[in-house]
């Protein structure tokens, strides 16, 4: 066998020609073979394919879809169309609510093909581009739900956001930002002024500077049309002077929430009061600031078209929240001047220092700062994460350092406590899941949580010591008091920040304020981590801290923290 392929390869050598024309004829073949391999398993034609004339439909009738390739077969459906119809939505089908397309599952390179371009026929069908706008930011063209991503941001992503909340358009700009909507309220400008590539997707193009590309997203039918789900507010008393406070009335004899609602999301208000007969729209404000609850029984008035709901009285309203986005508080800037002071937002990890930034930034209109550098949340937004600390540019600086040196380059601080058995468990499921991910079951369980315990509970209870002692002006907020009394807790810490505290930009931060970077709460241990030696350790450390806080007169620490 040897000797035979010796002869072979000496026989090629002397002849490279017919080496070559070897070559082309094995790679015809198998071009020919990997063509043929794509018409195999053709299903079998009828006797009304294969004589069409019999099986004719009449005169005005609908042809059957034969597909996009007049390839002469027919396609069949494996329902991989109705799980494509699951992941995008109602909002993807065509105008008589069945899919436009069918998809085969024969095999070969022709089936490939055909199965992309389908694909992004159908992509292209869930949305229509229609044109470039102007967009202001005291005014926003589009006044729904918003979100920032400036690493990963697509067109598609944006799209796919607004549907699922149940808008009619969805709006990109500055190549990272997406807005929705149900109606623009801008004027239409040249298409050359969209000229910035989405962040995630370059060759897509994303708005521009203050200019906004807008799609009208293809809903199935009207029916489909979705708001989202209305937050339920509570039970309230009629507002004094109730044309000024909810400037919107509509009667509606057959009233129910969800006419209420989408009357309220039409005409672009987050608030919905329903009462009795009548439906009211309007903002948060200091007229009807949604402060004070009554009892639900006062609006336990049947829907006339609803059995199972309460649509309040004439003197009780019920109040809903709408997926509208109250934008009275979404402008946000650089200082126009730099800063003659620097002010800390300071804070053990875990403690809520993301959230607080957050707030910060909407009740003030400008960008807080760090201290340190964070990609993850730069590109969520927090535009003064790139700055240096000491730019001077942000309103204030977050930092978790808690050194003599470090404490004395501020003039001021914001100290934000929290319950070290939350702190910590957040910091932990930061750590080993992100800002608003969940550390694994196994780091838990494993050598991580123990030794995270050990290392970290001293440094919150030194953290807080050593603000007291080297700061030399500190405000101290409690993180369970700023979720219990926002309004009153962010005008302190803004009025600290000397900037003038506008009490309808708190009432719109309320509205909206776990913003993007709160856990969801749903992924809770089923157990309690810490051992008993850790909360004897842990309660050692509090009682330290309560009495640091006390000795300055100071309200001590929430009584929640102690004993477990």
């Amino acid at each position: 066998m040897a000797k035979l392929w010796f002869k072979f390869q000496r026989y090629f050598r002397r002849k490279p020609v017919r080496f070559f024309t070897f070559l082309v004829l094995y790679l015809t073949a198998g071009s020919l073979v990997f063509l043929h391999s794509g018409f195999v398993g053709q299903p079998a034609v009828s006797q009304n394919q294969a004589n069409p004339a019999a099986g004719a439909p009449a005169e005005g009738a609908e042809l059957p879809f034969l597909g996009d390739l007049n390839l002469g077969r027919a396609f069949r459906d494996t329902g991989e169309t109705s799980s494509i119809a699951r992941r995008y939505g109602p909002w993807f089908k065509g105008k008589d609510g069945n899919e436009r397309t069918k998809l085969g599952d024969y095999g070969g390179a022709w089936s490939r093909a055909l199965k992309g371009r389908v694909i992004r026929e159908k992509e292209e069908e869930r949305a229509k581009y229609i044109g470039c706008y102007l967009d202001d930011t005291q005014s926003r063209a589009l006044r729904g739900v918003s979100f920032f991503d400036y690493k990963k941001m697509t067109v598609f992503r944006c799209q796919d956001n607004c549907a699922e909340r149940g808008y009619l358009y969805a709006g990109l700009e500055f190549g990272a930002e997406c807005y929705c909507g149900h109606k623009i309220q801008a004027t239409n400008v040249s298409e050359a002024e969209c000229d910035m590539d989405c962040k995630g997707e370059r060759g897509s193009v994303c708005g521009g500077a203050n200019r906004l590309s807008v799609y009208r997203l293809q809903l199935a039918q009207e029916s489909a049309r979705r708001y989202g789900s209305a937050v339920f507010r509570g039970c309230f008393r009629r507002p004094d002077n109730l044309s000024l406070a909810l400037p919107v009335t509509a009667a509606m004899p057959n009233m129910s929430v969800d006419k209420c609602v989408d009357l309220c999301t039409e005409k672009e208000y987050p608030l919905a009061a329903l009462a009795g007969t009548a439906c009211h729209c309007g903002f948060p404000t200091t007229r009807f600031p949604l402060h004070e609850r009554e009892d639900e029984q006062l609006c336990a008035q049947k829907c006339s078209a609803e059995e199972f709901e309460s649509c309040g009285t004439p003197s009780y309203f019920i109040v809903y929240q709408t997926q509208v986005q109250d934008n009275r508080c979404m402008d946000r800037r650089f200082l126009p001047a730099k800063s003659k002071q620097l002010i800390a937002l300071a804070s053990f990890p875990g403690a809520g220092n993301t959230w607080a930034r957050h707030l910060i930034e909407l009740a003030t209109g400008f960008y807080t700062g760090s201290y340190y550098f964070d990609g993850s949340l730069y590109n969520k937004g927090f535009k003064g994460e790139r700055d240096h600390w000491r730019s001077g540019r942000t309103i204030c600086i977050k930092t978790h350092e808690s050194g003599q040196k470090e404490i004395e380059a501020f003039d001021a601080a914001i100290l934000l406590i929290r319950n070290p058995y939350k702190a910590l468990m957040a910091e932990f499921n930061r750590k080993y899941g992100g800002h608003i991910g969940f550390a694994a079951h196994a780091h838990w369980k494993g050598k991580e949580w123990p030794e995270f315990v050990r290392n970290y509970a001293p440094w919150w209870a030194t953290h807080t010591l050593d603000w007291l002692k080297f700061g030399k002006k500190v405000l101290v907020v409690h993180f369970e008091d700023l979720k219990q009394d926002l309004f009153v807790q962010l005008g302190r810490m803004v009025g600290l920040l000397g900037v003038a505290v506008r009490e309808d930009r708190l009432l719109c931060v309320e509205s909206q304020k776990d913003g993007n970077f709160k856990r969801s709460g749903l992924r809770k241990l089923e157990y309690d981590p810490y051992t008993a030696d850790m909360q004897k350790t842990i309660s050692a450390y509090i009682k330290t801290v309560d009495a640091a806080l006390k000795g300055r007169n100071l309200t001590g620490v929430p009584d929640d923290y102690y004993p477990r």
